[in-house]
């Protein structure tokens, strides 16, 4: 079975080294890793190559989420690709073994990995990631996808695998899509009867330090995307699992006495808030344009 690996980078010349480091000095090393840069003007793409990466260039403003992905893909050996953002880590050598290990199971087409917080990163930040990425594996399919709400789509490009062949049945990635690629495969994949699986074994460090703006703005994109396939994706369980999600933290914010991490990460779920509502707004109106110019 080949192993590919694709990153998608911009400007990742602080990065990009010790990633590729790890990936040469894995237990399951790669059989290849392919470097797809956008235009970076740190010599980004220099570097990869300089440490054994092949190298897809395009300019920056072709860069698209689902598409870009999609077009590497297409142009990889493997039969299980895997995807890392520039600033995931994997936590020790044996990332891309244990990442491997779910698709033993025949029916699993997709499988992301535990992202654990940087060192540095925030208590709030720390607490929603030990929040949203357990330490308990775990495999599932459509009939658990009721119960599980939105959960059911968890399947993060920063560090993810798929099968190549239920990647190519379910037609890929959907293309022009500015986020959550990876959530929208998801529930092809569920919808087209194989499984989905986190992989708590499988660990990469990879957290960020957004500032209230950057999370709104993160959200806003977030919330037009949650409407625009809102029946695809059942959307409505959003409020449900952020308020889940806020009341766990919280709560753990306040038993382990960091009071002002909890007033801070109330100021995030706001951003967080604000910025959903804003983006559904924002796809409402582009709906309701669209109609008005098809009556017309």
């Amino acid at each position: 079975m080949r192993v590919s690996v694709i990153i998608p980078t911009l400007n990742a010349g602080a990065w990009i080294v010790p990633l590729l480091e790890s990936l040469r000095t894995q237990s399951r090393r790669p059989d290849e890793v392919l470097v797809v840069d956008s235009d970076s003007a740190d010599g980004t793409a220099a570097l990869a190559r300089q440490h054994g990466a092949r190298v897809l260039t395009l300019r920056r403003e072709c860069f698209d989420h689902g598409g870009t992905r999609d077009w590497a893909l297409r142009q990889s050996c493997g039969d299980i690709v895997f995807f890392l953002t520039q600033d995931a880590l994997p936590a020790d050598d044996r990332y891309v073994e244990r990442l491997l290990t779910p698709f033993e199971d025949l029916r699993v087409s997709a499988a992301s990995g535990r992202q654990l917080p940087r060192p540095e990163a925030r208590l709030y930040v720390k607490a929603v990631q030990a929040y949203r990425y357990p330490a308990q594996s775990r495999v599932w399919d459509a009939a658990d996808a009721d119960a599980l709400g939105l959960r059911a789509f968890h399947l993060s490009d920063a560090c993810a695998a798929y099968r190549r062949s239920a990647y190519e049945a379910v037609g890929g990635f959907v293309t022009s899509l500015p986020t959550n690629e990876d959530m929208l495969i998801a529930s092809a994949f569920l919808k087209d009867g194989w499984r989905l699986a986190y992989c708590a074994e499988a660990t990469v460090l990879h957290s960020h330090s957004f500032t209230f703006r950057q999370e709104y703005l993160r959200n806003r994109q977030v919330g037009r995307f949650l409407a625009r396939y809102a029946s695809r994706l059942g959307s409505s369980g959003e409020l449900g699992e952020g308020m889940r999600m806020a009341r766990a933290v919280s709560l753990q914010l306040l038993r382990d006495g960091h009071v002002m991490e909890c007033a801070a990460f109330a100021l995030n779920c706001a951003a967080r808030l604000l910025g959903s509502r804003a983006g559904r707004r924002d796809e409402a109106r582009r709906q309701r344009g669209q109609s008005r110019a098809y009556e017309g």
